[in-house]
């Protein structure tokens, strides 16, 4: 009696274990368990083309010197509002006063010597009238006059550089504007030599700035000069600011064998809050589409695993038509224009279609055909991945009772 309740019991257990079995099975296979899908809709895409960029006033003038010295006085510091010709900071003028000193000394020199000179030439060239010397004598005069007044024009150009050397002690602000950059301090002692060191640096006008940003050539040829542009900063994140493409510099830059040109932005700012050499994540909408067919890119990502698509497809030609259709599209970057293969659920099967592509705004991409297209209307389920739970094809392994 004992051995026939165990015998049942084990029967039982079996028969539940199929059962279970046969069950998960079936869930398996149905494909609308099994896949993950999304309605194609109408709608509206934008195309766009994204880069990062730096934020710069549209005039920075960088203040240099154009004589040696020790900083003697500063009158500016970091974000001082400036005008024009007002005295930013003082050299030490001990060395070029002296040397203005000694120009002007001798200016009086060559003075002195113009007077001599001409007063020789009068009395020689009234003494030649009364034949009392020669014409050589007289000619000698006036060269030594004519002498005399070069040397004088000399020693006053001398005289005006050295005072002009002076003036240039005192630095001045060549524009209106706010000092974004002091790189000098006091006590410091700055060389005029072959190139001008930098002193100060003034930014004209911050109500309005501008964007220099890099774009790839791929991208480049759907830019064009007065197109909108939005971008956003780390210091507001939740704040799209607005601008307008403003110039495309023809001047290529090249790294890596990665061909890019600066586009420049130009940016309103009423309100100072971005500054200068702040990070812009720049978005530039390029082409726009209203009332067309969208698909989300992940359908066009998806692929079944192969023993599904051959049961589901109807066999393996269709499958082998499916796969070199995707072998077409898949490598490389899907432009406008090219095509791909998506599975719809129709009729409880999974089915290829192939489509061909428009623009794309990274989440949905615009579809100019499919075929057939009777499978491809709005409202219509397209497969963009699989359930967690329906991932793998049901195994054709029998339970093993023993």
């Amino acid at each position: 009696m004992k051995k026939k309740i165990l015998l049942g019991s084990i029967f039982l257990a079996v028969l539940a274990g199929l059962l279970y079995w046969w069950g998960s099975s079936r869930a398996a296979q149905d494909p609308a368990q099994r896949y993950r899908t999304v309605a194609v809709e109408r709608g509206s895409v934008v195309q766009s083309v994204s880069a990062n960029g730096t934020l710069n006033p549209v005039v920075l003038v960088s203040v240099g010197t154009q004589v040696s010295g020790t900083v003697k006085k500063l009158y500016v510091d970091f974000n001082d509002q400036v005008k024009a010709g007002q005295p930013l900071l003082e050299l030490d003028d001990a060395l070029v006063a002296a040397s203005e000193r000694q120009s002007a000394a001798n200016v009086i020199n060559a003075q002195a010597s113009l007077d001599l000179a001409q007063a020789n030439e009068t009395r020689m060239r009234a003494l030649l009238a009364q034949e009392y010397v020669s014409r050589q004598e007289y000619d000698q005069a006036a060269q030594a006059l004519k002498s005399a007044r070069a040397q004088l024009a000399q020693a006053q150009a001398a005289n005006a550089r050295d005072r002009a050397n002076l003036g240039y002690t005192t630095i001045r602000s060549p524009v209106d504007g706010v000092v974004i950059d002091r790189v000098v301090d006091l006590g410091q002692t700055v060389a005029a030599s072959f190139q001008t060191p930098t002193l100060i640096k003034i930014a004209q006008d911050l109500t309005e700035m501008r964007i220099d940003t890099s774009f790839a050539e791929a991208d480049l040829g759907n830019i064009r000069e007065g197109l909108p542009a939005r971008f956003t900063v780390d210091a507001f994140p939740d704040r799209q600011f607005e601008g307008v493409v403003q110039q495309i510099r023809l001047n290529p830059t090249t790294q890596q064998n990665v061909v890019t040109y600066n586009v420049r932005i130009s940016v309103a700012n009423p309100e100072h809050i971005l500054l200068p050499g702040m990070t812009a994540y720049v978005t530039i909408g390029v082409q726009s589409r209203d009332d067309v067919l969208l698909v989300p890119n992940a359908a066009l990502r998806f692929k079944p695993a192969e023993t599904v698509v051959d049961k589901a497809s109807g066999g393996d030609k269709a499958a082998e038509k499916m796969r070199a259709a995707e072998a077409g599209g898949a490598k490389g970057k899907k432009r406008a224009g090219q095509g791909a293969t998506i599975h719809v659920l129709a009729e409880g099967k999974l089915q290829p279609v192939n489509v061909r592509l428009g623009i794309t705004d990274g989440r949905n991409t615009e579809v100019l055909g499919g075929e057939p297209t009777s499978l491809l209307q709005p409202g219509t389920l397209v497969v963009v991945g699989e359930n967690a739970s329906g991932g793998k094809a049901p195994s054709s392994v029998g339970m093993r009772m023993f």
